[in-house]
């Protein structure tokens, strides 16, 4: 059964959209689902539902910005006035915290895409605590520098064009490269995935198809730069069992180096359990592959064998 829900922001103004998938019979375990730069949680209801038929409960929410938690069309890609990052993040406790109500004692994961695996990333150093595991999908890594010099970026616009201002600029510095490697391309979201149909939906849908405001972009760095510290990746518990999954051909991840560093910095800093798995000629959503079959699989026997200790 699918239900769509609200619950209040941290913002103190939005009302957050949630969906839950809610399996029939016994839940064996729970999957709160971060989606990932524009885009919604309802693009997640093929995966929702083959775990629904594992017994595995999935339940996720459309970040500030974006889906059906847009207050108002200036609102997209816009976190919050203050403490976007924070605001963000807090939605995703806030949530977890209603659904461990729901089912307490039920082994409990996240899983994080995109922009989505920079949010994971950052809540498990802060919420890690009594997971069951982490699962990081289409991650990459990016310098401390190149965070600080795009957060510059960002404040030195605000300045002159306001924080809701969606800079073509800043947009092409984050994004304007993914798609170089497919080139000619069909469509400018190629890098996405293989499949067409994908890629079209995807292209065709309003809520996929906004720019980031200077304020949302200046929150993400922030957000990724506090989670590639070492002091806070330390803070993940040592025992939580984290996956890490990115396609050969995903430019957000440099075509598996990024994920590979983040894996190798996890290690560095104690977290004892970490499987880094990059699926040759996927590209950013290995969960909307071609080989999607692959990866459900793999992710279902991971999600299964972490449940059971």
């Amino acid at each position: 059964m699918k239900r769509d829900f609200r619950y209040p922001s941290r913002d103190g103004r939005t009302s957050i959209h949630g969906i839950e998938w809610i399996p029939d019979g016994e839940v064996s375990a729970v999957v709160q689902v971060v989606h990932g730069m524009v885009e919604f949680i309802d693009r997640y209801d093929r995966i929702a539902n083959l775990l629904n038929t594992k017994g595995i409960y999935v339940v996720g929410n459309d970040h500030l910005g974006h889906g059906a938690s847009v207050v108002s069309e200036e609102d997209y890609g816009y976190f919050a006035e203050k403490d976007g990052n924070r605001c963000v993040i807090g939605d995703i406790q806030t949530l977890r915290e209603m659904t461990e109500k729901k089912y307490p004692g039920v082994p409990y994961f996240i899983l994080g895409h995109s922009m989505g695996s920079f949010l994971t990333a950052q809540y498990i150093e802060e919420y890690g605590e009594g997971l069951s595991g982490a699962v990081i999908s289409g991650t990459g890594y990016q310098s401390a520098g190149t965070l600080r010099t795009g957060k510059a970026i960002c404040k030195a616009i605000a300045a002159f064009k306001g924080w809701k201002y969606r800079s073509p600029f800043v947009n092409n510095m984050a994004l304007g490269s993914y798609n170089k490697k497919f080139e000619p391309a069909r469509t400018a979201n190629d890098w996405l995935t293989r499949d067409t149909e994908i890629v079209d939906a995807y292209c065709a849908n309003p809520w996929n198809n906004f720019m980031f405001t200077l304020n949302a972009y200046y929150n993400l760095f922030t957000g990724i730069e506090i989670a590639e510290r070492e002091e806070n990746i330390s803070r993940i518990p040592k025992e939580l069992p984290v996956l890490i999954v990115s396609g050969g051909d995903d430019p957000v991840g440099n075509f598996g180096k990024g994920p590979a560093k983040v894996a190798e910095n996890f290690r560095k800093c104690g977290v004892r359990d970490v499987k880094c798995r990059i699926y040759p000629g996927d590209r950013h959503e290995i969960l909307n592959e071609l080989d999607h079959e692959v990866v459900d699989g793999e992710l279902i026997d991971w999600i299964t064998d972490k449940s059971r200790k």
